[in-house]
C-alpha cells in the first residue's frame, strides 16, 4: 500500500525543525528512522499532513557521558547504541537494543524514537523506565526534562506537546557491582515481545541494597513493577521467586490473541524470575 498524501520538510538545524514544529504542530509528525511510523501511514494507520525529517540534523546524532548519564542524541541509530564504547557503560539498554528487530531495522531505526513512538511492547521503554532515565522535550520557545516515568499516558501516547520534539534521553550509568539482565518471549524470532523484562540489581556485600524492573507487553505502557522485598537479602532462588510472584500479582495485562491476562500474567511471572537470576549472576552475587 501507499501512505497518504504529506508535506515533506527537511530542516537543515534544530532550530529550523522547532519552528516548523511550532509552525505545524499535530498535523506534523517527526521522521527519524521511520520503522514504525512509515509502516503505519502505507497502512493507512496514521496520517500526518507534514513530516518534519531530522535525519540532517547531525548535531542531534551523539552517544556520551555527562554527569554519570549517558546521554542520547535524537538521532542516534540502535546499531550506534551496539557499538558505541560510551554506551557500553549501560548493558542494560545495550542488551535490550540488540533485541530491537533485525540488523536492517536496527541500523535506520533511533532510540528516542522508539520512545517517543510509545509501542507498549516495544524494548527502549521498559529498560529506560527501569534505568530511571530522563527524557528532554524541546519547543521553540522552551526545554523540560520529563522522568521516564512521567513520559508515557496510553498506548501510543506521550506528553509530549504539539510544539514539542523529543532531543534527548539521558540514563544514569548505576555503579559497579551492578548486575543486567533484559530477557523476552517473543513468537517470532525478534519480533514484538508478548513479555519483555529489564532487570537491574546491585549488590554490596553479596546484598542486594538496589533492584529495579521494568516491563514491556504487560499494560498500557511499559511499566516499572515493585522488587523492593529483594532489599537487604542476598540474591536467592527463593528470594528472587518471591519477589516476582509479588511483582506478577499486580500485574492486570491486557488479553490479546497471543494470550489472555492470566497468560500473560504467568509468563510474565517467569521472565520476572529470569530476568532477576540473570541479573544476579551478572553482578557476582550467591544464589
Amino acid at each position: 500500500m501507499k501512505s497518504p498524501p504529506f508535506s515533506y520538510h527537511r530542516p537543515a538545524t534544530v532550530a529550523e525543525a522547532l519552528d516548523l514544529k511550532r509552525d505545524l504542530g499535530g498535523e506534523a509528525r517527526v521522521l527519524a528512522g521511520g520503522q514504525s511510523l512509515i509502516p503505519l501511514m502505507h497502512l493507512r494507520l496514521a496520517n500526518p499532513d507534514h513530516l518534519i525529517d531530522i535525519n540532517a540534523l547531525d548535531e542531534l546524532a551523539y552517544l556520551r557521558r555527562e554527569d554519570g548519564h549517558l546521554a542520547i542524541g535524537a538521532r542516534s541509530r540502535h546499531a550506534d547504541v551496539l557499538s558505541s564504547p560510551a554506551a557500553a557503560a549501560v548493558p542494560l539498554l545495550v542488551e535490550a537494543v540488540s533485541q530491537v528487530g533485525h540488523a536492517q531495522i536496527r541500523h535506520r531505526g533511533t532510540v528516542a524514537g522508539s520512545m517517543a513512538h510509545a509501542d507498549p511492547s516495544a524494548e527502549i521503554p521498559a529498560a529506560v523506565l527501569a534505568l530511571g532515565g530522563t527524557v528532554t522535550a524541546r519547543s521553540a520557545s522552551a526545554e523540560r526534562s520529563v522522568a521516564a516515568a512521567d513520559f508515557f499516558t496510553g498506548p501510543f501516547q506521550t506528553c509530549l506537546a504539539d510544539d514539542e520534539i523529543l532531543t534527548e534521553i539521558r540514563v544514569p550509568v548505576w555503579p559497579e557491582g551492578t548486575g543486567t539482565a533484559f530477557v523476552e518471549f517473543a513468537r517470532v524470532y525478534h519480533g514484538f515481545p508478548v513479555v519483555g523484562v529489564a532487570a537491574l540489581l546491585h549488590l554490596a556485600g553479596g546484598v542486594v541494597d538496589r533492584a529495579s524492573v521494568g516491563l514491556c507487553g504487560m499494560a498500557a505502557t511499559a511499566v516499572t513493577v515493585p522488587v523492593d522485598a529483594l532489599i537487604g537479602q542476598a540474591p536467592s532462588e527463593q528470594a528472587i521467586a518471591v519477589t516476582a510472584d509479588a511483582a506478577a500479582e499486580g500485574l492486570d495485562p491486557p488479553g490479546d490473541i497471543h494470550g489472555s491476562t492470566a497468560y500473560r500474567r504467568r509468563v510474565g511471572r517467569a521472565y520476572i524470575r529470569r530476568a532477576l537470576t540473570a541479573a544476579a549472576d551478572n553482578a557476582g552475587g550467591a544464589r
